[in-house]
């Protein structure tokens, strides 16, 4: 197993990595919509999204895989009754790319986020 690290997404928070290799998967840590440089939350929720998917995909690149290699993304929520403005960020994001995907409400996430995401990727023969 390797250890992922890049400075292209948020450094870890706590006693974990930002991925893991294991053979020719990946496991990415659940991502928050900060930005890399300065760890600040984006303004909404929607905008945390997009840059939380864009964290997953730069932890993705430093094994050599993009956005197209995922196969599993669960979406951690604050608020369900968002869901549908959340899930149009999740589509462009993938466009046309349909991973399995959980999508669950949290009461709360840290940092006082509002999504977070992790994701699993396979590295293709």
């Amino acid at each position: 197993m390797n250890e992922l690290v890049t400075t292209a997404a948020p450094a870890a928070i706590g006693p974990y990595a930002q991925g893991i290799l294991a053979g020719d998967t990946v496991y990415v840590s659940g991502q928050l919509g900060a930005d890399a440089a300065t760890g600040e939350l984006a303004s909404t929720d929607t905008a945390q999204l997009a840059q939380a998917l864009a964290n997953a995909e730069a932890v993705l690149a430093a094994a050599g895989l993009s956005r197209t290699d995922i196969v599993k993304v669960t979406l951690y929520v604050t608020d369900m009754g968002r869901f549908a403005a959340l899930n149009d960020v999740y589509g462009a994001f993938f466009a046309g790319h349909r991973p399995a995907r959980s999508a669950v409400e949290v009461a709360a996430l840290p940092k006082g986020a509002a999504v977070e995401v992790d994701v699993i990727a396979v590295r293709r023969a």
